[in-house]
């Protein structure tokens, strides 16, 4: 094995997201990969995605993309529901390096583990929408019935950090009523600022309900991708010990706090940086 491909498996993971929701999978890939580096970039000035085109979702990730080349990652981590509905098939077939998005595994997860073939997915407004979960479920399970509902207040709540306020909790009562008598037995948390709603959302569905969380499956299909393309850093050096650094496009401290009380290490600091420049 040459020198170069062996210093590739010591090359960080590039995740990128629309704003905090992201950290959801970066933290399952700091669980379940600890010995792999990451690089996140949080789009925090142009949040949330959900709302917007895709066309300009297309655009936003190639120059996230080309910042996480720029800085020498190994594989990309489409971590966002948005941007793996809208924009993951499109710039694939230009990648030089293996990419992931959160929808696949989840979907593959749900169509797998649901008893009685009743699926709802809740997500931003552009995900639900693009019935990119139901495809994906079919693809698995074509018996499947999928309920989609769009939860657009989840995100702001989220970057707000209002995950215990009785206005969000008020929120999700209203939202997940529309799968009280629905009968499903699997929800999809289809964005991943969701799981960090994760405790809400259970008691208002009941334990009956299992809930999917994609950015845990995700992780584990890092896992597979890295070891598949021969670039899991599989050393137990102490110089290849994992390194953590965040980029964002705007609110660097709030982003930097945020992430401090999520993840499983303190954050020193997050890089604020123009992307469309």
């Amino acid at each position: 094995m040459s020198k170069s491909f062996e210093d590739k498996k010591y090359a960080p993971i590039g995740v990128f997201d629309s704003g905090v929701g992201g950290l959801t999978v970066a933290r399952e890939i700091m669980r379940q990969l600890p010995q792999e580096s990451i690089i996140y970039f949080g789009d925090t000035a142009r949040v949330p995605y959900g709302s917007k085109s895709k066309e300009t979702i297309v655009r936003y990730s190639r120059q996230i993309i080309h910042f996480l080349e720029s800085k020498g990652v190994k594989a990309i981590v489409v971590a966002c529901n948005t941007a793996s509905a809208f924009a993951l098939e499109e710039i694939r077939p230009e990648m030089r390096m293996p990419i992931i998005g959160v929808v696949k595994p989840g979907a593959k997860v749900a169509a797998e583990s649901t008893v009685n073939g009743r699926i709802g997915v809740i997500g931003t407004e552009g995900t639900v929408g693009s019935q990119i979960y139901t495809e994906m479920i079919h693809r698995h399970n074509p018996n499947a019935v999928v309920l989609g509902k769009a939860c657009p207040l989840f995100v702001p709540l989220v970057e707000e950090g209002w995950l215990k306020d009785p206005v969000t909790i008020e929120v999700a009562k209203r939202y997940l009523a529309t799968f009280q008598e629905s009968e499903i037995d699997t929800l999809i948390l289809g964005c991943t600022h969701y799981p960090l709603l994760r405790s809400t959302i259970r008691e208002i569905m009941g334990d009956e309900v299992n809930l999917v969380n994609p950015a845990y499956e995700t992780a584990q299909g890092l896992k597979c991708l890295l070891e598949q393309n021969q670039l899991a850093n599989d050393s137990k050096e102490q110089k290849t010990f994992a390194t953590y650094r965040f980029f964002v496009s705007d609110a660097a401290e709030k982003f930097k706090n945020f992430a401090s009380s999520i993840l499983p290490c303190e954050i020193k600091e997050a890089r604020l940086i123009h992307i469309e420049e």
